[in-house]
């Protein structure tokens, strides 16, 4: 089995942290209910309540 790593360690954690950066930086804005209110609005006309 080949176990040779195709993406750098160190690019791999830089991606981590900044994604997890923008998680934050996302939510402290408020976000978080904006994407969820976008969704359910999305799920209710895919099934034909809203």
């Amino acid at each position: 089995m080949n176990t040779k790593r195709k993406v750098p360690l160190c690019v791999t954690l830089v991606l981590l942290v900044a994604a997890i950066g923008s998680c934050i930086f996302g939510a402290t804005r408020g976000e978080m209910k904006t994407v969820y209110r976008k969704a359910a609005n999305i799920c209710m006309e895919c099934i034909g309540i809203g």
